[in-house]
């Protein structure tokens, strides 16, 4: 029985499908439905119910697929044991946030291929919080507080947020000072129906703007928050420039964001892989010299 069919077949069971299972694997729909053939004929059971809209467990393929998880595990663990020169190999999956993706983490992973040929790297880039289970990743770095029990998470660097406005938004509607002022005379921008936390004296504090304009992309709310269309957190990373040139200038300074952080999360289990350690290890060094605070 080849391992490579076992994981092939959880990743169809984990990611409902064919097609997404050979864009995940990074091979064709025709070489993963020839592994799933074979596995299923070596085992002598259907695994996979298959229609037109994906792929989903038999009773047998869901007792299967949780053994031939840990085989796939144990053999990835027993590879880099023995493996010479601290070299990586096989497929790291990571999702990243979109805002700051791209310009602050994409450099390091990069850095990580290079050091690593024989490793192959897929990057997701999301601000929305994704299902590590059902996107096959094996971690992802997210932003600002974790609150998932299910999941290991490791901080690697720091994340500093303000509350801003535009001069235009202030010279229309005042300067928010009070936390009363934020949730009753202010426009807010957000992602969502987020609550908002700031600290007032020693404490954190949950507040509940309301606002017109929401955007599930922190860079998209920058571009509100210049346009002055209300106040916005948002994280220094993405204001520096437009603090240093006056576009966006900081509101409740009384109520300042409570530190937050950048982070590696995997489910448990799987942050001692060494693919995750590596990357882990690469981020808390160059985020400790070039922080996405814009410290």
């Amino acid at each position: 029985m080849e391992v490579e069919d076992m994981r092939t077949f959880v990743e169809v069971a984990d990611a409902g499908g064919v097609t997404s299972a050979a864009r995940r694997l990074g091979i064709s729909k025709s070489m993963v439905s020839r592994q799933l053939r074979r596995l299923e004929a070596e085992v002598g059971a259907q695994l996979l119910a298959r229609t037109t809209r994906g792929a989903s467990l038999t009773e047998a393929g869901a007792t299967f697929r949780d053994h031939a998880a840990r085989v796939c595990a144990e053999v990835d663990a027993a590879r880099e044991t023995i493996t010479p020169g601290g070299e990586l190999r096989g497929l790291l999956r990571v999702a990243a946030p979109l805002s700051f993706g791209p310009t602050h983490f994409t450099p390091v992973i990069v850095e990580m291929a290079r050091r690593h040929p024989n490793l192959k790297i897929h990057i997701d880039f999301s601000d929305d919080t994704v299902d590590l289970v059902a996107g096959g990743f094996d971690c992802a770095i997210r932003l600002g507080y974790v609150k998932d029990t299910s999941l290991a998470s490791v901080k690697v660097g720091p994340l500093s947020g303000m509350v801003v406005a535009s001069p235009d938004y202030i010279g229309e509607y005042g300067t928010p000072e009070t936390l009363d002022d934020l949730t009753t005379r202010h426009q807010a921008l957000m992602r969502g129906d987020e609550a908002w936390f700031l600290t007032d004296g020693d404490e954190v504090v949950a507040v509940n703007p309301a606002g017109r304009f929401k955007a599930d992309n922190g860079i998209s709310l920058v571009a509100a928050a210049v346009a002055g269309l209300g106040v916005a957190i948002l994280p220094l990373g993405l204001i520096h420039e437009h603090l240093e040139t006056g576009a966006l200038v900081p509101v409740m300074t009384r109520h300042p964001v409570p530190p937050a952080g950048i982070y590696i999360v995997c489910l448990h289990g799987r942050h001692s892989a060494r693919k995750v350690r590596a990357l882990t290890e690469m981020l808390i060094q160059c985020l400790d010299c070039a922080p996405v605070s814009g410290r």
